[in-house]
């Protein structure tokens, strides 16, 4: 047998092995409560160095979906982040029931840990309930843990669920009589310098000794309702919702610091923050890919109280186009455009103010869940002589296992007869049993969102949904969010910078995309339980 050896031989001129270069630096903006119609509804007002600049200099994705129900903060983060739904990611709400320990529990909570930065509970956080990696958490392995990734946002859980697992640290805004930018220890001993330096500074204070004023004539608000309204809510200690809001009037009736969440000046500081982290930490600074994530959360505050069409909404909007001018433009001082890659997405939408939608002959409604809650009961102990219902939250019915066990009752029986039931009441369009979210794979769109977003550890024994435009009563004014409808789902996603073209379109899109897409444009693995596909307009 004749042996044959192949020699390759490679020459310097003719083929050239160099590691692909990546940027210098991700930032992923998610803004708090953001549909995607404000882009266009404000798009005259907008300046051309905000989110016009990303949108013609970069890419948008016009038709972007969560793919999911509750569409709620906590889940928002968690799967932009994760690439999945939380079916995987195990965050189902901002708060849930948890059937094992029978409370109510946060979805950032972690009593283990101690605060750091100020003497406050408001630290006690990790993402220990997250139960998937993410793709800030990717980077770091990919990284061997050198590149750094940083969370900034009002909200602790804006900060933790996006930073991931392993970041170097979340900073989110102590309120109340506080005022502080905060951490825990699950990431730090002990706040940086540059952070002190910040807190030092205190512009939240000064913010607040100011009246929120418009930012143009209120006749110039042609794309809102009245100013003056019965859809809006008020601060404590105003007579109506209108301009201007005389904050340092209205501090000590609404929890002082905190008071700068419910305004765009919220935003004004976490933008300074973000600058900040960018400086004191080095982000950029080095050819390890580093990631700032930032999430903008007084959209969220605002939109909750003054509802979609407010005056209070769209000045926030220009407000905070105004701030991703500054942002962008520093970006520009310190990194060539190929350097950086941006995405802005939101964590959710938001419906319309129901009673604005009835005065408007839109089907919409307030869903008494109060008095569901106590029919339901009614109905379990006079069918079974017993009280089988253990909680009712986020859309999900608990029961008592140990119950239905020790009186020999069946329990899948039981899941249909309240399924059934609950669809007498009137706002409730859908259910399901728990029993089919586990055993059937469902493929039409609004039903397959209640299924992704069903965790068979976590999430209850039936799952009712509210029609569209239908909100739990106690919002009278304002607005919220949650459902699977398109008003919840529909959000932008706008790319900038790294290998990203120029242009648009309109395919769906679902949230997962995200991680998917970054983990082929930053060439590393995908988060561990990602269900997203790269968008292949964008990497080609």
């Amino acid at each position: 047998m004749k042996r044959i050896l192949f020699l390759l031989i490679v020459s310097s001129p003719f083929f050239v092995f160099a590691q692909q270069q990546k940027p210098k630096l991700v930032i992923g903006i998610v803004i708090d409560q953001m549909r995607y119609d404000y882009l266009d509804r404000y798009w005259n007002k907008l300046g051309n160095d905000g989110f016009k600049k990303i949108i013609n200099n970069g890419f948008n994705c016009k038709n972007t979906h969560f793919n999911y129900m509750p569409t709620y903060t906590g889940p928002g983060h968690a799967s932009i982040y994760t690439g999945t739904t939380p079916e995987n990611h195990g965050i189902i709400a901002n708060d849930w029931y948890d059937k094992e320990n029978k409370e109510m529990i946060y979805c950032a909570q972690d009593t283990t840990v101690k605060t750091i930065g100020s003497e406050s509970i408001n630290g006690l956080m990790s993402p220990k309930n997250m139960i998937t990696t993410t793709i800030t958490d990717q980077l770091k392995l990919n990284t061997n843990l050198k590149g750094k990734v940083i969370g900034v946002s009002l909200k602790d859980r804006g900060a933790i669920l996006p930073a991931g697992h392993k970041a170097d640290a979340a900073y989110w805004f102590d309120g109340g009589n506080v005022g502080k930018w905060i951490s825990s220890s699950y990431y730090l001993t002990e706040l940086p310098k540059w952070v002190n330096e910040v807190n030092k500074k205190n512009s939240a204070n000064t913010f607040l000794n100011l009246p929120w004023n418009s930012l143009l004539p209120i006749t110039e608000y042609t794309e809102s309702i009245a100013d003056n309204n019965p859809y809006e809510g008020v601060f404590k200690g105003e007579k109506t919702p209108t301009f201007p809001h005389n904050l340092p009037a209205l501090r000590d009736s609404n929890e002082n610091f905190s008071l700068i969440k419910s305004t765009p000046f919220g935003n004004n500081i976490t933008t300074e923050m973000a600058l900040a982290a960018i400086v004191g930490e080095n982000l950029g600074a080095d050819l390890i890919t580093d990631f700032l994530a930032i999430s903008y959360s007084s959209p969220d505050y605002i939109g909750h109280q003054f509802g979609p069409t407010s005056v209070e909404v769209e000045d926030t909007y220009l407000r905070l186009d105004n701030d991703l001018a500054t942002f962008f433009a520093f970006l520009e001082t310190k990194f060539k455009k190929e350097e950086i890659l941006i995405f802005i997405t939101a964590d959710h939408g938001a419906v319309d103010v129901p009673q604005y939608l009835i005065d408007n002959h839109i089907p919409a409604g307030y869903f008494n869940k109060l008095k569901m809650t106590a029919d339901l009961k009614a109905f379990c102990f006079t069918k079974w002589k017993v009280d089988l219902i253990e909680n009712i939250s986020n859309g999900n019915v608990f029961l008592n296992h140990e119950i239905i066990a020790k009186n020999s009752l069946s329990a899948s029986q039981i899941e249909q007869e309240i399924a059934n039931y609950l669809l007498t009441f009137e706002g409730i369009s859908q259910t399901f049993t728990a029993t089919t979210l586990k055993t059937t794979i469902i493929t039409e769109n609004i039903s397959a969102n209640i299924q992704r977003g069903f965790n068979q550890k976590r999430s209850g024994d039936v799952v009712y949904v509210l029609a569209s435009g239908w909100i739990n009563a106690g919002y009278k004014t304002g607005t919220t969010h949650g459902s699977p409808y398109n008003y919840d789902t529909h959000v932008p996603l706008l790319w900038y910078g790294y290998q990203i073209p120029t242009g648009a379109t309109a395919e769906k899109i679902i949230i997962p995309d995200i991680a998917a897409t970054l983990a082929v444009l930053l060439n590393i693995n995908v988060p561990s339980a990602c269900t997203g596909k790269p968008i292949l307009k964008i990497v080609k």
